[in-house]
């Protein structure tokens, strides 16, 4: 199916509660899978397609019928069956440590579906538009999924988050029952002209291959003996140290010096590196040598 409808909510995790939805009407089915240290929101549908059971066990019971696999593991793959409504994917963990897949899985994921009637849903609140690349993440792994999620970046800052299908699959919220999925102000005149301007801007700069240029020269000035690499695609980036402690030391050093950076939700080590697409060579120079003037710092100090 095309990617050719889309439906405008509030935020990200309202998006994914209407892609969660959308599954379960397209294909009759209940179950959901998703990954173990998948973020996709903090609603109550969201949390349950949460891979993360110490954020989300306070809140139990969340909606059943969801089980995990393991981002990249092909075998886990055959977990998808035909009581399976929909497996949602990040095109890049998060949370999870700016994880890519590998060997094709997002393809091996999507053709499994496709061989058992399920549907894919990709999340690309952080890695789209732009961020990576491309427009959106996963047009780097050789696959369309079935609907994808977006947010945060498609407005420049204003609320709002979406989802993407087919018309056939969308047109499924119209009846049956009427109006299945509604919301207040999706779809508000001022987020979506926020929405176009952005798009428009994103497209003009041509930021995606900008984001590639300046990811090269983050790698190029973030070596140093504290950073075992450095994952991630574009300007979705995090430098890994070898434990929490020394991330959050750098951190907080960083922001003493005027430079703001941030952690990962579920991998401590990860140093978050995740500018604006507009950031210039100059910024990315500053701040990458703060970033090695504190963990010199640390260094002296131990």
């Amino acid at each position: 199916p095309s990617l050719n409808k889309v439906y405008l909510v509030n935020s990200g995790t309202e998006a994914c509660e209407g892609a969660l939805k959308l599954v379960r009407r397209v294909t009759g089915r209940s179950q959901l899978i998703s990954c173990h240290n998948a973020y996709h929101g903090n609603t109550m549908g969201s949390m349950s397609v949460m891979g993360f059971e110490e954020r989300k066990q306070v809140f139990r019971p969340l909606i059943p019928d969801v089980d995990f696999i393991t981002f990249n593991n092909e075998e886990d793959i055959q977990k998808i069956t035909t009581k399976t409504a929909g497996i949602i994917l990040e095109s890049i963990q998060g949370g999870a440590g700016f994880i890519q897949p590998k060997n094709d899985f997002l393809a091996k994921v999507k053709k499994r579906c496709s061989d058992v009637g399920a549907l894919m849903i990709v999340d690309e609140i952080q890695p789209g538009f732009g961020r990576t690349g491309k427009l959106f993440g996963f047009e780097n792994y050789n696959v369309v999924p079935d609907v994808v999620i977006i947010g945060k970046g498609m407005a420049g800052g204003m609320p709002v988050g979406g989802f993407i299908a087919d018309e056939k699959y969308m047109d499924l919220l119209s009846h049956d029952p009427k109006l299945g999925h509604i919301t207040t102000f999706g779809g508000h005149p001022v987020i979506a002209a926020a929405c176009l301007a952005t798009l428009e801007e994103i497209l003009e700069k041509d930021y995606a291959a900008q984001s590639l240029a300046k990811e090269k020269l983050f790698r190029e000035l973030l070596v140093h003996p504290l950073i075992d690499e450095v994952r991630g695609k574009g300007l979705m980036l995090a430098a890994m140290t070898r434990n929490s402690e020394i991330t959050n030391k750098v951190i907080f050093k960083c922001q003493d010096k005027g430079l703001i950076l941030f952690w990962l939700l579920f991998e401590g080590k990860a140093i978050r590196i995740t500018p604006p697409l507009t950031i210039s060579e100059d910024e990315i120079r500053e701040g990458c040598a703060i970033i090695i003037e504190a963990m010199n710092e640390i260094l002296i100090e131990n």
